[in-house]
């Protein structure tokens, strides 16, 4: 035997009047709600990828410039003179 209920099944619409909720409606309701989320996540989706771009030409140029500050701070100068 099956412990799970039996859940009724009908063609209505899920109703907060007083019906029985289905599975049918359930199911639709959790197709709108992924549908949404589908939708935002797309949208999110670009703008994340700009930052992220953004956030790595940053990091490399400020690599770049502590990079060329170090060379320059560590570089011996040699002076030639000639008598």
């Amino acid at each position: 035997m099956s412990t799970t209920p039996h859940l009724p099944t009908s063609t209505g619409a899920a109703t907060g009047r007083g019906g029985a909720v289905t599975r049918d409606d359930i199911e639709a309701k959790l197709r709108e709600l992924r549908g949404e989320v589908d939708t935002l996540a797309e949208k999110a989706k670009g703008g994340a990828v700009i930052v992220g771009a953004v956030a790595a030409v940053a990091i490399l140029a400020t690599a770049y410039l502590l990079g060329r500050r170090k060379g320059k701070k560590r570089t011996t100068v040699v002076e030639v003179r000639r008598v």
